[in-house]
């Protein structure tokens, strides 16, 4: 009998793989999509969560084999000595990572100890121009970057011309996320809001730059107009983030208990969180800087359309650049702020006249003319934004990784030293 293949090792740097935001979800799909191949096994740094224990996490499925999925649950990303001890011990082929790079510059301070062993992998999270210049350190001591929207692949190229760079887009799994049968919506809404309400979706953590307290007051303003019998907002999200502001304070300060506003704070399954697209009738996101925005992909997949800030990723979705699948709202202010970390960048803020503006818009719409747009939205989501894509794609510039480049003993395509002509 021959003897089996070795699979393939990859170290994962990023959300835990079963968080419920955007990068555990998109990490979360590469990584099955490998693993159903039979031929990857993963060691994961599972963050940006709180964890009730911090042992190593063995996730089953009878999709794969026992041992091929293992989460060590951390604070952060990692550090450098979790990185050097799993090197050694657990000779991965490949490390991939995920999120903005912010969080990473203590990794790529050691790309010397990892590039010469393991190539690395990027999946690139940016959010605005103008292109960061004081990136390129970072792009240049990576192997391959895959940007999850056209910003990203723009600025990279822009930035660091002579990596290698992918565009590839986020994905909403099409098993979940799809437009459900009318009787099932129509009970729905009448069982949690009445059978006439208007119900506009608001789907983001509650952080600054998701505008979750802006959203709340110029809702407010909106429904009052209409009458607020008439709209309910559904915000998705933890109303006491430390990140954001106090939305039960806010409401309760500004009258707006009502029910014109409805906080869902608890996590739910995916199929219950379609569900709520197919209850809505529009899904709002005014962030003033957004990477991707999975929330309105989702809510597109299950023929819901979307008003949206023309930021980073949203832009894309909105519009194909003929057709138009909702509402997409121009900035009228392009700040440019900034950190230590990261000099500059676009801060894109939007007008209380315009969101207000954009939501009777849609409210006035017919029937029909929404379900237009929100057909139109599903076939936008699924010829650009494709699952099995997506998942193929993958799969391909894995393997295409692992043979150009090797590991270990076979490693290619790197050297330590560069010549450089001296005048």
């Amino acid at each position: 009998m021959s003897e089996k293949k070795k699979k393939i090792k990859v170290l994962v740097l990023s959300d835990h793989p079963m968080a419920p935001s955007g990068v555990g979800t998109q990490t979360k799909y590469v990584i099955e999509a490998l693993l159903r191949t039979g031929r990857y096994k993963f060691i994961c740094l599972g963050g940006a969560m709180k964890h009730e224990h911090y042992e190593p996490q063995n996730l089953t499925s009878n999709e794969w084999d026992d041992g091929d999925l293992v989460v060590h649950p951390v604070d952060g990303y990692g550090n450098a000595e979790m990185i050097r001890s799993l090197l050694w011990v657990e000779r991965p082929d490949v490390l991939w990572f995920m999120t903005d790079p912010r969080f990473y510059g203590w990794l790529w301070q050691m790309e010397n100890e990892i590039r010469p062993l393991i190539p690395m992998v990027y999946y690139h999270v940016w959010d605005n121009y103008p292109p960061p210049k004081y990136n390129k350190k970072w792009y240049d001591s990576t192997d391959v970057i895959a940007s999850i929207s056209k910003v990203t692949y723009n600025v990279v190229n822009t930035v660091s011309p002579d990596v290698e760079n992918h565009y590839f887009p986020h994905a909403v799994n099409s098993e979940f996320f799809k437009k459900f049968p009318e009787e099932e919506v129509t009970k729905a809404k009448e069982d949690n809001f009445g059978k006439d309400k208007f119900i506009f979706m608001w789907n983001n953590r509650n952080a600054r730059r998701k505008q979750s307290g802006t959203v709340i007051m110029w809702f407010g303003e909106f429904a009052e107009e209409v009458g607020p019998e008439n709209v309910v907002l559904i915000m998705h999200t933890d109303p006491k983030d430390q990140h954001g502001p106090d939305l039960h304070a806010l409401l309760k300060d500004h009258g707006y208990t009502d029910g014109r506003v409805v906080i869902s704070p608890e996590k739910v399954s995916p199929a219950h969180l379609a569900l709520m697209y197919n209850m809505a009738d529009c899904t709002v996101n005014i962030s003033d800087a957004e990477g991707f925005g999975l929330a309105t992909l989702e809510s597109l997949a299950c023929e819901t359309p979307i008003i949206v800030t023309m930021t980073g990723g949203l832009q894309e979705q909105v519009t194909d650049g003929k057709e138009w699948f909702g509402i997409g709202i121009e900035p009228t202010a392009k700040s440019i702020i900034g950190s230590q970390d990261v000099p500059y960048i676009h801060e894109d803020r939007i007008s209380k006249e315009d969101f207000i503006d954009a939501l009777h818009k849609m409210y006035n719409m017919s029937k029909e003319e929404r379900e237009e747009l929100g057909t139109k939205g599903a076939n936008h989501v699924q010829k650009n934004y494709n699952f099995e894509e997506f998942n193929r794609k993958w799969v391909k510039l894995m393997d295409d990784i692992h043979e150009r480049y090797g590991s270990w003993d076979t490693r290619k395509g790197y050297k330590s030293w560069e010549v450089k002509e001296i005048a």
